[in-house]
């Protein structure tokens, strides 16, 4: 079984819906789990929010958080995930922000993402994965999984 089949047979017994906020994967996770047939009863809706402006229109990101920690930082990514949880039916959200490269800086090298996880009712956990410049395809590859991985292991613990 994969890991998205996972994911919705979980939320399925629960009851509960999903929603993504999404920027360097550019929907590859939304795409993950409405691959799978009827996936429609609990994959509310996905935000590919790629530009600074998206992600303060469509998720309430604050252009404090982008001016102050950048759009790669784990602050972004809990007021992404908040957004998408505050803007859709959806009882839990995850958020995923990074440098796929090529590129990056000395303070934000390439292979740097951050992760967040919102859910209705609970504090919205929040980290950062150092994927490392392995080639834009490999970290948008691995970003995805470890969202997926963020997904399952919450509603697992619920």
């Amino acid at each position: 079984m994969s890991k998205a089949t996972r994911i919705l047979d979980l939320a399925r017994a629960q009851g509960k819906r999903i929603a993504t906020a999404e920027s360097c994967t550019g929907g590859m996770v939304a795409a993950a789990l409405t691959d799978i047939a009827g996936s429609s009863d609990v994959f509310d809706c996905g935000y590919v929010t790629y530009s600074n402006a998206a992600k303060m229109r469509l998720l309430g990101v604050r252009p404090e958080t982008l001016e102050r920690f950048g759009a790669v930082s784990e602050e972004c990514a809990a007021e992404m995930a908040e957004g998408a949880l505050a803007g859709s039916g959806a009882d839990i959200a995850v958020s995923v922000t990074g440098i796929a490269g090529p590129g990056g800086s000395e303070f934000k090298p390439e292979g740097r993402v951050c992760f967040a996880l919102a859910a209705k009712g609970g504090a919205t956990a929040r980290e950062t994965i150092e994927f490392g410049a392995t080639g834009r395809a490999n970290v948008r590859l691995a970003s995805t999984a470890h969202a997926l991985g963020l997904l399952a292991a919450a509603l697992q613990a619920d």
